[in-house]
This record gives structure tokens, sequence and C-alpha cells, in this order.
């Protein structure tokens, strides 16, 4: 089954239940996750799927939609600096990239092949959530 089937439905309708609206005091983070559930997948930009991949929201269809901008341009500015959405991605919850062994294995190439100048342009601590997310052991096929 295609995991983009659905790309014009929203991560309400997906991953339910719809969340209730925001309550007035909640912080701006917590507006944007909830406004991002309301968005078709087709229209999710890198910064959203930053937000929600970090916010740890919908995973299991948020990461293929990461995952396909990252096998085309890893070093991807997502909204911070190059290479976020990357960062974001790797350090998911192993729970979430279980359900994915033939996308990890994919970033996990794109990774290896990554020239070290760009690896070492990321902020302190970046080439260990690599390393940690390249050498997790692959499934067993």
């Amino acid at each position: 089954m295609d995991r983009l089937l659905h790309l014009d439905r929203t991560l309400d309708q997906l991953d339910p239940p719809a969340w209730p609206p925001p309550g007035v005091h909640t912080t701006a983070l917590v507006r944007t996750v909830h406004e991002l559930r309301q968005v078709p997948l087709h229209a999710l930009g890198p910064a959203a799927l930053r937000t929600l991949v970090t916010q740890q929201v919908a995973l299991p269809h948020v990461l293929p939609l990461t995952v396909r901008l990252l096998l085309d341009e890893p070093m991807l500015d997502a909204y911070f600096y190059e290479g976020d959405l990357l960062l974001a991605a790797v350090d998911a919850p192993e729970s979430a990239w279980s359900l994915f062994p033939d996308l990890r294995g994919r970033l996990r190439d794109v990774i290896t092949s990554l020239p070290d100048s760009a690896v070492s342009s990321l902020p302190h601590g970046s080439v260990e959530s690599l390393a940690r997310f390249v050498t997790h052991p692959a499934p067993l096929r």
C-alpha cells in the first residue's frame, strides 16, 4: 500500500481523534501544531514537517513525507539551518522508525554518502545523532 496515498487528507482525518481547538492561553507552538493537523498532507512544507516531527505528532504519517524530501535534499534548510529537517528525522523515536525499516535504510544510505563538509557544518551534537541513526542495526528481512 502506498504510504502517500492520502495526500489530500489532514492529520486530523488520518490520525483520529481530531484535536479540539487549542485553549486560549496555549503557546504559539501548540497553536501551530493544532493548525498543522488541519492542513492537507500535500500542503505540508519542510518547516511544517520539521515542527510535526520534533513534536512527535502523527509520525506514521509525517515521517514518510519527511524522508521523501530528505532523499532528494538531505541538507534541506526547513526553518533554522541546513540539515535541520534531517536532524529532526534522525531524532524521531525508534518506535516510529520501526514501522519503516525500508525508509530508515534509504535514509541511512543518504546519510552515509554525505560529504564531511556538510556534516561538519551542523550544530554541536549532530554528528552523534547521525551516527546513532546510521549504526542502529538493520532489521532482518
